[in-house]
């Protein structure tokens, strides 16, 4: 088996990937997540490993086995979370030997250590406890510092579709993250460094607003195609587009090299439509974009209600270039804070292009700061019916923009909910002023 293992180890390729189930009826209704996946794709990932699936089955035996077997057959490594408990719909450890098609045997030496943790509470320890002694053939034991149920690491060889060997990586561990944590890092993470290839992953990510994920992809796909050692996602989502590229190579210095080449390259392409090269968020970039040009800003907002105050708010150290500003809702709030003419608001309405420009102008004066942003608009979902603001669209917004000697204004039709034009006007203002102080 010894000589089996090292031919196998010799011929295996370096982009292994790793498949983890997640055990526990509780992560299918909505009360509870699956959090532990992500703490063991960061793991994983840091070893070279990418996790191609990732599966949450229920408290059900034929339901695990047959996803239990699914795994084994296109992964390299499963990682199975939760199951290991001392209860009935505790079954990873029997459904896992059922897809290995192996055996189970009882550990005295774990059965042991159960019964003194038991006594050491002066409690006595239920039968079913002793489940939990429980170890598939072949399988080393992975010490729980933290409870009761020990996991497994079994490294063993299983049949391919034409009878060809295939190493295969099969990890059970506790579903509580205190316990699953601390035993990945210690128990299994050293063992893994010890049998899988010198490989190491990359990534890069680009961020973009307010762009149709169709024309970035029209745009890009052209480029990244060409990259087949680097895996491209792209991903859309409250007004951004995130472009994330991942390599996995031999070493860092080449993995890294190979998503910078393709970045550059997208970043070539995409231009001034990309805000960020470092994951910075659009709230960071201007921040920076501020104090590079020892410039403040300050805002009125009527329709968003203080939302870009507070995404602006939520950087750190944005004191030094964000003076504040004012929730300007109502007309009279508008005069009072704002300075806007009560005959614009009579002619125009509030939600008017003219009511913005004096928003922005007026907040930038009356707070003495470099610029002004004034937002306003309709998020509905009801309509005006009286008054200069009559019959006007959910979703109409204006952005002002003044600088004290002039002013943009940009006018948008926004769809959505309520929620949705808000963050979509809130995130427009924020290009919107990135894109003046570039």
């Amino acid at each position: 088996m010894a000589a089996q293992f090292r031919a196998l180890r010799d011929s295996i390729e370096h982009n292994m990937i790793a498949e983890i189930i997640a055990v526990g009826s509780e992560m299918l209704t909505p009360h509870r997540q699956d959090t532990n996946s992500l703490y063991l794709t960061a793991g994983l990932n840091r070893l070279g490993v990418s996790v191609a699936f990732k599966t949450i089955v229920g408290d059900n035996f034929e339901h695990l086995v047959s996803a239990a077997g699914i795994a084994i057959r296109r992964a390299d490594i499963v990682v199975f979370s939760g199951g290991l408990g001392p209860t009935e719909d505790d079954l990873t450890r029997e459904a896992a030997a059922r897809a290995l098609g192996i055996g189970a045997h009882r550990d005295d030496a774990v059965l042991e250590g159960l019964r003194q943790r038991f006594a050491a509470r002066k409690i006595p320890m239920p039968a079913n406890n002793q489940k939990q002694a429980d170890v598939l053939d072949g399988a080393i034991l992975l010490e729980n510092k933290n409870g009761s149920a020990p996991g497994q690491w079994l490294d063993t060889v299983v049949a391919g579709p034409q009878g060809q060997p295939h190493r295969k990586i099969v990890i059970l561990l506790p579903g509580p993250p205190g316990e699953l944590k601390l035993m990945f890092d210690s128990e299994c993470r050293p063992r893994l460094s010890a049998v899988l290839p010198a490989r190491h992953i990359a990534t890069r990510m680009l961020r973009m607003a307010l762009i149709p994920e169709s024309s970035v992809d029209a745009r890009t796909a052209p480029i990244y195609q060409k990259f087949t050692d680097v895996e491209t996602t792209i991903l859309a989502g409250k007004g951004e587009i995130q472009l994330h590229f991942s390599a996995a190579k031999p070493t860092l210095a080449e993995a890294r090299a190979r998503v910078d080449e393709l970045a550059e390259l997208i970043e070539a392409e995409m231009g001034e439509d990309i805000f960020s090269n470092d994951g910075s968020t659009l709230e960071e970039v201007v921040q920076l974009m501020l104090g590079l040009r020892d410039m403040t800003l300050s805002v009125a907002e009527s329709c968003t209600g203080g939302l870009l105050s507070e995404r602006l708010t939520a950087v750190p150290n944005i004191s030094r270039n964000f003076v504040g500003g004012a929730i300007v809702y109502s007309d009279a709030l508008k005069m009072k804070f704002a300075r806007v003419p009560a005959e614009v608001l009579d002619q125009y309405g509030a939600i008017s292009a003219e009511v913005a420009r004096a928003l922005a102008e007026g907040i930038r004066a009356e707070t003495g700061s470099s610029l002004g942003i004034g937002i306003t608009g309709l998020a509905g979902p009801a309509v005006p019916t009286t008054g200069p603001d009559a019959g006007k669209p959910v979703g109409l917004v204006y952005i002002g923009l003044s600088d004290g000697e002039d002013t943009q204004v940009k006018q948008l039709q926004l769809p959505g909910d309520r929620g949705r034009i808000r963050l979509w006007a809130s995130m427009h203002a924020l290009e919107m002023l990135r894109r003046y102080l570039q």
